[in-house]
């Protein structure tokens, strides 16, 4: 499936879903759509996560679901994409099997309050680390670097900030592309938004002249709208893309860390980019421009 129509086809299955994994009552929605009552924070942050976990058979990770090839939902409405992957090798490894992961929903916005309630054990929502997030969840160790880009139409392309003063640039909520404009750019008007579907939408209908968001989703995305063009190929130094967990949860926070160095030496890294970033990058981007060391 390509990279536009996954995104289109993400707001007909979250309506279907009625959006659980995303809304305010108490509930996630796992891979196969079943409801289930999220623990409150309390029972996070006090005692054994990890025999809690274990005796629940189940570990909740946050991910996207509209933002391929990262997370996404498929034709069949199951979570799909390189974090994905990343979370079926953490329940293999931890509960003996890749399907014993439940998938919870999550959009930009909201993701450190769902680290924060309990709503999730571990976050891979392409989480970029920030001191200020820093302060308020913990973070593993990274599996990618980004920068920030800027997506724009060909037949008016964006190559340099100050193109953008007096304009309207679009961006998600609570993304490190907003918190950038926003601390350095004031004279730059923000439109922003909650899903990703709908920003990129808003960029196709010209409700803004370019679209800020990690690089390497711009890439993907340019390369199934071949109007468009990542005229902005990066802005500012590399950020680190990591795991995150409850702020003091030690025991898990050990446990992640050991997942990724794992995953990073014994190959399985690699492997999920071959599978879910390779058939949509190609050789336009090289897997050590991505994976974190």
């Amino acid at each position: 499936m390509t990279f536009s129509k996954t995104l289109s086809l993400f707001s007909a299955i979250a309506l279907s879903f009625g959006l659980a994994a995303c809304g305010d009552n108490g509930g996630s929605t796992n891979a196969s759509g079943a409801s289930n009552a999220a623990p409150s924070a309390a029972s996070n942050a006090g005692g054994d996560s990890l025999a809690r976990i274990k005796a629940a058979g189940v570990i909740r990770i946050g991910v996207f679901g509209d933002k391929p090839p990262f997370g996404y939902l498929d034709a069949n409405g199951k979570s799909q994409g390189f974090d994905v992957e990343i979370a079926r090798n953490m329940a293999q490894d931890l509960l003996g099997s890749p399907d014993k992961v439940e998938f919870v929903l999550t959009e930009a916005a909201n993701r450190v309050e769902y680290i924060k309630s309990g709503k999730v054990d571990v976050l891979l929502a392409n989480f970029t680390q920030t001191p200020e997030r820093a302060e308020v969840v913990d973070f593993a160790a990274p599996y990618m670097q980004v920068a920030l880009g800027v997506v724009s139409p060909k037949n008016a392309p964006i190559t340099s900030i100050d193109q953008l003063k007096g304009k309207t640039l679009l961006v998600n909520k609570g993304t490190t592309a907003d918190a950038y404009f926003t601390k350095n750019h004031s004279d730059i008007t923000l439109q922003k938004y909650d899903q990703n579907t709908e920003t990129f939408d808003a960029l196709k209908d010209g409700r803004g002249v370019a679209l800020a968001h990690d690089n390497a989703l711009l890439w993907a995305w340019a390369k199934e709208n071949p109007n468009f063009d990542v005229a902005i190929g990066k802005l500012g130094e590399p950020e680190n893309i990591a795991p995150a967990v409850q702020k003091g949860d030690q025991a898990l926070l050990a446990w992640v860390n050991s997942e990724i160095t794992a995953m990073k030496q014994d190959g399985r890294l690699v492997a999920a980019y071959e599978k879910t970033l390779r058939p949509v990058y190609g050789d336009k981007v090289k897997p050590e421009e991505l994976l974190a060391k």
